[in-house]
């Protein structure tokens, strides 16, 4: 691969494989079959993985937001987990997950290394829902990659609305790229979880310089918009420049 780009192939939900500088990372790790899961919010997962866990090969490291909700880490995505060098995750997810786990704290940084490359890891703030909403949805981070510095790469914003911490990020960091988890998630009623499409149209004005990735808004019977959703909205304000699509299971290129 071009050391001027990265490659991101989505899997499905907030599972995508993203390949830079010769590492390959996968974010919250499904690949569970369609099917019901037990718990307090209604999670029903309705679309199987565009590429099974086999079938993604070696892989340097996990960017896990968060471990405690079947859609960022379903049954066969722990045992997927299993297989990686590392997981960066949360600290508290490090503390019940098995080995290999590495928790970093909000705007925390860690490095990976591997075949002659290095790359920054670091935690972005991450609000899982409305203000309130920690004692039920528990912690969750988003990564930044970097790859001359910290944050030049991508941003993943992981599980969250848009707020002062996602805020936080653009004030202080210029990715090229940013993968929002888009698919204004109700599990739980008629509140958001994750970014909606004015979640999404403010990250691009707050990040002018990046092309975004909308994800984590098919698969699940929970999702409220769709890929088709916010590319509306982004057409309707005359930004639909800014947006960028993926086709399940199909390696699309962007420079850096």
């Amino acid at each position: 691969m071009d050391r001027g780009e990265v490659t991101l192939t989505l899997i499905g939900g907030p599972t995508v494989l993203i390949e830079l500088d010769g590492l390959r990372m996968l974010t919250d790790p499904t690949f569970d079959p369609p099917g019901h899961y037990p718990g307090p919010a209604h999670l029903e997962k309705t679309a199987g993985p565009a590429i099974a866990s086999d079938d993604v090969g070696a892989f340097d490291a996990v960017l896990l937001s968060h471990d405690q909700h079947f859609d960022n880490l379903d049954r066969a995505g722990r045992a997927f987990r299993e297989r990686a060098r590392t997981t960066f995750t949360t600290r508290v997810a490090e503390a019940r997950l098995a080995g290999g786990s590495k928790g970093l704290a909000p705007f925390e940084t860690a490095v990976l290394e591997g075949g002659g490359s290095r790359l920054f890891i670091t935690a972005t703030p991450a609000r899982h829902g409305p203000a309130g909403i920690e004692p039920i949805s528990g912690d969750v981070v988003g990564f930044l990659i970097g790859r001359r510095t910290e944050g030049d790469a991508v941003y993943v914003t992981g599980d969250t609305v848009w707020y002062d911490g996602t805020a936080e990020v653009a004030r202080r960091f210029q990715p090229k790229l940013v993968i929002a988890f888009a698919g204004s998630a109700e599990p739980r009623g008629p509140f958001d979880v994750t970014m909606d499409s004015n979640d999404v149209i403010e990250t691009a004005h707050a990040f002018p310089g990046a092309a975004i990735v909308g994800v984590h808004n098919h698969g699940w019977a929970h999702f409220t918009q769709s890929a088709a959703d916010l590319a509306f909205a982004f057409n309707a304000l005359g930004i639909a420049d800014r947006l960028a699509s993926l086709e399940l299971g199909k390696p699309t290129r962007f420079a850096l």
